[in-house]
């Protein structure tokens, strides 16, 4: 990874300062994720209206999670999402899915 974004070097640099790499297995990172991801619908549990400065500190730890677990694994994180929304967009084309919320085997 030698074009790294700024942001994936800022929390390089983070985990670096405080020596946390050694805490981030796979696994652990992938709970992190799953745990964080429950913060942020919980911002949702009884409202349809979050505070958005919630919403966004939550989604925030969340990306901060993936994008950590990208690093572990040696991926790029904007290539995978490129790359399964090429998948996706073969399963969803337009002329079927277009404002439908239907599974693709459904379609």
């Amino acid at each position: 990874m030698a074009d790294r974004s700024t942001v994936t070097q800022a929390l390089s640099d983070f985990v670096a300062e405080r020596e946390w790499a050694q805490f981030h297995s796979p696994e652990n990172l992938t709970k992190s994720i799953a745990i964080e991801a429950g913060e942020l619908l919980e911002c949702f549990q009884w409202t349809d209206d979050a505070p958005e400065g919630r919403v966004v500190e939550e989604l925030a730890d969340v990306l901060t999670y993936a994008y950590l677990l990208a690093a572990r694994l040696g991926v790029d994180p904007d290539q995978i999402v490129l790359d399964k929304l090429e998948t996706t967009r073969s399963k969803y084309p337009v002329d079927r899915a277009r404002g439908r919320s239907a599974k693709y085997d459904e379609l």
